[in-house]
């Protein structure tokens, strides 16, 4: 399992869901390799999101109130936030969904029910991604400063 990070820290997943059950599986699922922040709506979501920035978001689709559509956009809107990987979860097959969550930015989308198994794959997914995209833009910004070091000289 892919974990990033120094030493011991596991990195922070907020996971989004109005239904009890779910947040559960999710944090039986994923407590032992993750450090695992449960809330049951979005305008949770925000507020948690206000304080602290996590590695990833797990965030359903459809909850009362702000659906997770509307949660994407505002976490997109926020400062400092809108670059974090999310995954959304479904207990419906909704293309107007999917597309608006596409056009946000997700990383994934996973329907519901979940097989954990599945679940954690596509977290290590996300986190490997994330890892090879950042070594591309230290890679990058290397050779940029070589460059700007040769046209010095």
């Amino acid at each position: 399992m892919s974990q990033i990070g120094d030493g011991d820290s596991k990195q922070r997943i907020l996971a989004v869901d109005d239904a009890a059950i779910i947040l559960t599986r999710i944090t039986n699922a994923l407590q032992n390799d993750y450090e695992v922040i449960t809330v049951n709506s979005g305008e949770r979501a925000l507020k948690y999101l206000e304080m602290e920035k996590p590695d990833l978001i797990l965030l359903d689709i459809q909850m009362p109130q702000k659906n997770g559509i509307e949660t994407l956009r505002t976490i997109r809107a926020m400062k400092g936030r809108e670059d974090i990987p999310v995954i959304m979860l479904t207990g419906v097959e909704d293309k107007d969904f999917v597309l608006e969550s596409a056009k946000l930015g997700i990383c994934d989308y996973i329907l519901k029910p979940f097989y954990s198994e599945d679940l954690i794959k596509r977290i290590c997914r996300v986190f490997e991604k994330e890892e090879e995209d950042s070594k591309k833009r230290e890679e990058e910004d290397r050779m940029n400063r070589e460059k700007r070091q040769e046209a010095i000289r």
